[in-house]
Parts: structure tokens; sequence; C-alpha cells
């Protein structure tokens, strides 16, 4: 039930029932059609993945056998904990804000306006490069678009484009994504059934070629991209139909589709025949397809990977943009943050802010810049395995519609694996990343005391929210 800001319950009256419930201070315009239970697997499924572009350079990290053991173990010790740990807290508190409302219960107002900026700052980042991926295969086909005015044109125009379909509703966003999975997986599907005749399983033990030396910092850098970013949807929970219900559904089914998606093919490609390992880069699959099945199907791998970016960039563009909505609802935003289309319903300030960042650090090097984005979401990460676990402690009796089927010993052992990898992909960063996520972070900060000057001297407008 919805109650407005100004009549949420103390924290007494909390501490009593055991019930926390999510505002929403500004109804829309009009009835919001919800998100149901397909889109919105696909929507999740484009937060973490898009189907196995990128999955290639844990080949030439590691060889064959230990890239397939890690598609196969890694989801074990992250993706299903992590999937777990938001099924429970976003059937626990469905509203959107997702991760800024959890830290922001468990920990106060402080950490959550932190965890909501480090988020949002490494999803936004991250978003900047599919325009670019995107326009790398397209270039493939048309090489006008590789470099000078016409790559930067297309860039903008595509950026602009997608970011005005997200404009359109959520409810549109969920149904394009069902749209683009199957068409950008399907092909890898056909490559798979066709690869089987050829297989050798004997090639799936390989560990690679002896004059290739393993370099394990691609190889976990590599299965971290791939398979994070499952809180993302969160965000979105209170546009949901039955939250409670739909989201441990979506997550679980997501979970499957996304692990089948990385490791069906890898272990098709990687059984057919040996091949040079330092070829396997990102977009080996397209050259695999030719081999296996033809040239026809290499250029529908090649046309599903741009597919695949317009829908990792709605997903992760609705996230973002809900987000701010939320942590405005909360009061750790000015008021217009959550200001809604009176066309679409759709939070058009998070938009706007979103695509004007992705445009001006569209052009940089990603290199250091994306390994930033990696580590301020390590950082988000571990503030949120703590949130959930200091809930759990804190409001042992709180309904939660779904539950982790743990007690807290077993939680924090299940946090405790996740935990020790996302500090070990924070040590191998370089100096450099460590530089520009220590100025964020800092900036992240500084944020937060702004908007507490801003409030405090009434410069802007916030919503009166009791803490």
């Amino acid at each position: 039930m919805d109650v407005s800001p100004g009549d949420q319950p103390s924290e007494t009256a909390i501490n009593h029932q055991q019930v926390l419930p999510i505002t929403t201070p500004t109804p829309p315009p009009k009835p919001l059609k919800k998100l149901t239970l397909i889109p919105l697997i696909f929507l999740i499924y484009f937060e973490v993945a898009g189907g196995p572009y990128g999955e290639e350079p844990a080949v030439k990290a590691a060889g064959p056998l230990f890239a397939i053991l890690g598609f196969l173990i890694f989801p074990f010790i992250w993706s299903i904990p992590e999937a777990l740990i938001t099924a429970e807290l976003s059937t626990a508190f469905p509203g959107n804000g997702g991760y800024v409302i959890w830290a922001h219960r468990a920990f106060g107002p402080f950490f959550g306006s932190l965890m909501g900026t480090l988020k949002f700052l490494s999803v936004v980042i991250n978003i900047a490069a599919f325009p670019a991926l995107g326009i790398s295969y397209v270039q493939k086909l048309f090489p006008v678009f590789s470099s000078g005015s016409p790559r930067n044109l297309a860039m903008c125009i595509s950026t602009l484009v997608l970011s005005f379909i997200n404009f359109t509703g959520l409810n549109i966003v969920g149904h394009v994504a069902v749209f683009l999975g199957i068409v950008s997986l399907l092909p890898f599907i056909i490559m798979s059934l066709m690869a089987i005749p050829k297989i050798s399983p004997k090639n799936w033990i390989s560990l690679g070629q002896k004059s290739v030396k393993k370099d394990w910092n691609l190889y976990f850098n590599t299965l971290f991209w791939n398979l994070n970013f499952w809180d993302n949807v969160s965000t979105m929970a209170g546009e949901v139909e039955k939250p409670q219900k739909t989201f441990p559904i979506a997550l679980l089914s997501a979970v499957i589709l996304t692990c089948a998606a990385y490791i069906v093919p890898l272990m098709a490609v990687t059984g057919v025949g040996h091949v040079d390992q330092n070829e396997w880069d990102s977009g080996y699959m397209a050259d695999a397809a030719r081999m296996i099945s033809g040239v026809w199907l290499k250029y529908w791998i090649e046309v599903g990977a741009v597919l695949s970016n317009i829908g990792l960039f709605q997903a992760q563009l609705s996230s973002s943009s809900y987000q701010l909505l939320g942590m405005a609802e909360l009061g750790f935003l000015p008021k217009f943050f959550a200001r809604r289309s009176k066309w679409f319903n759709t939070p058009y300030v998070g938009i706007l802010l979103s695509t004007a960042i992705i445009l001006s650090v569209s052009f940089l090097d990603f290199t250091n810049i994306i390994g930033a984005a990696n580590f301020l979401y390590g950082l988000g990460m571990l503030l949120e395995l703590l949130s959930f676990v200091w809930l759990r402690y804190i409001y042992p009796q709180l309904k939660r519609p779904f539950r982790v089927p743990m007690r807290l010993p077993g939680l924090i052992i299940m946090c405790l694996v996740p935990a020790v990898f996302l500090v070990f992909i924070m040590v191998i960063a370089t100096k450099v990343v460590y530089l520009i996520s220590g100025l964020m972070t800092l900036g992240a900060i500084g944020w937060y005391f702004l908007m507490k000057l801003c409030k405090a001297r009434k410069w802007l407008e916030f919503y009166d929210v009791d803490e």
C-alpha cells in the first residue's frame, strides 16, 4: 500500500510491525501498465548479458577448459547468490530505488546516497560503451563508420534514438527486449546444433597452447564483466506487476537463460576443433559461425551483436533512470528527478541526465574508465552484501515474500564468497583505475553533503521523507 512521505511510520513503529512500506510520493499522471513476467525476464537478461558476445577472451586468457569451468562454476559463486539477494530484497522492499533503499534501511541515508551514486556512475559509464561496440560491428559491413566524423555522428544519432525508445515507456522497452533477445540468440542455437556432429569432447579439456601465457587478470575480469549487474533490475521494482511473485520467477528464469546462452555456444565452438588461442578476441564467435555453418550465419551473428547492444542499452538506461526517480522519492535528490512524462509516464529527467553523461564520455578511451566503473560497482556490491546480512539481523521478522532459505550463518558464508572475489578484482586493478575510482568515490561523498546542504538551506525542493 502506498503512503505519502509525511505519513510514513517512525522507526519505532517499523521495528514493532516489521513491515517497511515503500513510498511513491508522486503518483504518475495516468495508471502505469506494469511489467509482466516475460518482458521482465528479458530485461534482466539484457541487464546482465545480452548473449555470448564478449565471452571469447576467457578462452584466449586461459584456454578452453578453464573458460568452460569458469562459465559453469562462476554463476554458482556469483550470479546465483546475487540473484537470490536481489529477489529477497526486491520483494521485501518493492519500490523504485532498489539497492539504494536497501543500504538506506540498513545503514542510514549517507550509505543510501553513496550506494546510489556509485552504482549510477558505474551503470551509466557502462552504457556509454554499447553504441561504440554496436558501430564496431556495423563498420565491418560499412567501413565508412570506422573513424572520423561519420563514426562520431553515428554514435550521437544512435545514442539519441535509443534514448528516445527508452522514453516511450518501460512496457515497450520490455517487449522490444523480448524481440531482440530471440533474434540475437537464434543464430547461436542454429550454430550449436550444426556443430554437434563435428564436436570432439577431448577438445574441452585442453589447457590451451603452451606458448600462450595464462592471463588471469583478463580471465577473471571477463567472467565478472559477463555475469554481473543482476541487481540492476531492482531499481524498477515499483514498475513490476505483482513483484513479490514475479521477481523470484523472473530472476531464476533469467539466470538459467543467461548461463545457457554462454555455455552452450562456448562448448560448441571449442569442441569443434583446435583454433589458435590468440584468435579468441571479442567477436570471434562470428568467425566460428562462418567455419561451422557458412558466411550467412556469420552475418546474422554480427547483426545480432548490434541488436544485443541495443537491448543492453535499453535495459541499463531504464535501471539508471528509475534509480534516480527512486532516489528523489527517498529525498536523496531534488523533487524534479521524480517527474514523469505526461505522455509515457517515464522518468524523463533521469533519462535526459543519463543520456547527457553517456554522450559526454562515449568518445573517451574506455580501457581505464570501464575498469573504474567495475571498481565502483564492486564497492557498491560490497555495501549491498553487508546491507543484506544486516537487514536479516536487525529485522528477522520482516515480511519477505521471497526468502533465501538459509539462517544467518549460512547467509554470511554465501556472501563471503562473492565478497572475496570482489576484493580480488579490486586488488588487481591498475593505478590509473585506483585514481579514477578514488576521485569518483570522493565525488559521491561530496555529493551527499552538497544535497544535505541544499536541503537545509532550501535551495532546492526535496520530498520530506521521515528518516
